[in-house]
């Protein structure tokens, strides 16, 4: 029988279309920007980017750019100034050496987490990828869309939220063919140690066929200690995927300009940016440039101000009843255990609590379960991004705390 003329018949949607996540942090702004509509107060730690302008001298950058007809494409991989650039200051923050060939610019970091998993993983063969949980949603949601196998391995509490080497061990297997670091971490904030990073190393040795996809997007905002990078290990730089950019540190998110280095697969990558985006833009480029090669003072004072907010929000938080946080190494988020304010205040998790605290309280902040699965036996967590002002962030943890003495059973 055939439908009416005025019926709507919509061809199906694939199966990697339907299941194809997301990253909450926008989907949480949006509840944020809808209740803000209609005239609530709301105190928004829930977006993960620098409150910030972009510094002033990449401001004109770009607008010299403009000014001087720099709007057209650029070579898939990146303009050979900024390819150069980044391969100088990725090397000497990591104290190696990297060829400005090995160096592919993209539109944002993000891309690099998909073209990375499809270039060492076949889909459907039954490849595993290991990736942390808790973890930035996009690496689970990419290895599912590219049909290959997700294996979590958990970043738990007791050990200031890095995985046990010995876990990792035993999640490799003859199908595993990539291995994502994130340090410093989002959302625990945690850092990877030199220790940490050497004993990954060498069970990585025992295993020549997996890859590393190293996110280190974050490597300029650490507080504790130097930063330290797995590339700069014997044997790994070769196959490790160096991944950094222009978002975080100077206040670039949209600009949309990010940056990998690998020498065996900056050629793929390059071919996978010709097949999707074509280039960069070339005006953000030129403003990376400046970016890179500029002065740093406006970048060293974000750092110093994320350093600052990070110890006022968590010593407020460690003062509320029912909440204890760890203090980050590193980025700009607390993860703090809210197992004990779950239970004063009647909610049934960490994703109730979120809810209340938005509605109720008027405070916005993502829930562990948007992470990934929560870690077995390390209770409930809530992500706070402290890139927010320091009155915000009193004025945020202060309803918080009489949430949880109002709501107190």
């Amino acid at each position: 029988m055939n439908a009416p003329r005025d019926a709507k018949v919509v061809p199906r949607i694939s199966r990697r279309g339907e299941s194809l996540g997301t990253e909450n942090a926008f989907v949480v702004l949006a509840e944020v920007n809808a209740l803000v509509r209609q005239g609530r107060d709301i105190v928004s730690f829930c977006i993960g980017q620098p409150d910030f302008p972009t510094p002033v001298n990449i401001q004109d950058a770009a607008v010299a750019a403009i000014r001087a007809g720099k709007h057209g494409y650029t070579p898939s991989a990146g303009i050979d100034e900024l390819r150069a650039a980044a391969a100088r200051d990725l090397g000497a923050r990591r104290g190696i050496a990297i060829d400005p060939d090995d160096v592919v610019v993209g539109a944002g970091a993000k891309p690099f987490i998909a073209y990375a998993i499809a270039s060492v993983t076949d889909f459907g063969a039954g490849d595993e990828v290991i990736y942390p949980v808790p973890g930035f949603p996009i690496y689970e949601s990419q290895i599912v869309a590219n049909g290959a196998l997700p294996v979590p391995i958990h970043l738990r509490e007791a050990r200031d939220f890095a995985f046990d080497p010995h876990e990792l061990e035993a999640r490799i297997t003859a199908k595993t063919r990539l291995l994502i670091l994130n340090s410093p971490h989002n959302p625990t904030g945690a850092s990877l140690t030199s220790a940490d990073l050497g004993a990954i190393a060498e069970i990585l040795r025992r295993h020549p066929q997996i890859w590393v996809y190293a996110d280190e997007i974050y490597s300029r905002l650490c507080y504790d200690g130097q930063f330290a990078s797995l590339a700069a290990l014997p044997g790994m730089l070769e196959r490790t995927i160096i991944s950094d950019g222009a978002s975080k540190t100077w206040a670039m998110t949209g600009w949309r300009l990010g940056y990998v280095a690998n020498r065996a697969l900056a050629p793929v990558f390059t071919r996978w940016i010709t097949n999707t985006d074509s280039c960069a833009s070339q005006i953000s480029q030129w403003a990376a440039l400046e970016a890179i090669t500029g002065p740093q003072d406006d970048a060293e004072a974000m750092r110093r101000s994320f350093l600052e907010r990070r110890d006022l929000i968590v010593g407020l938080l460690n003062q509320v009843p029912g909440i204890s946080c760890k203090t980050p190494g590193g980025a700009f988020y607390a993860w703090p255990n809210v197992t004990e304010a779950c239970k004063r205040t009647g909610c049934a998790d960490s994703e109730d609590l979120r809810k209340r605290l938005l509605n109720e309280a008027g405070v916005a902040v993502l829930a562990d379960i948007h992470f990934g699965r929560r870690v077995p036996g390390d209770g409930q967590h809530v992500r706070f991004s402290y890139a927010a002002s320091p009155a915000a962030i009193r004025s945020g943890i202060e309803r918080i705390a009489t949430f949880i003495e109002t709501s107190s059973r």
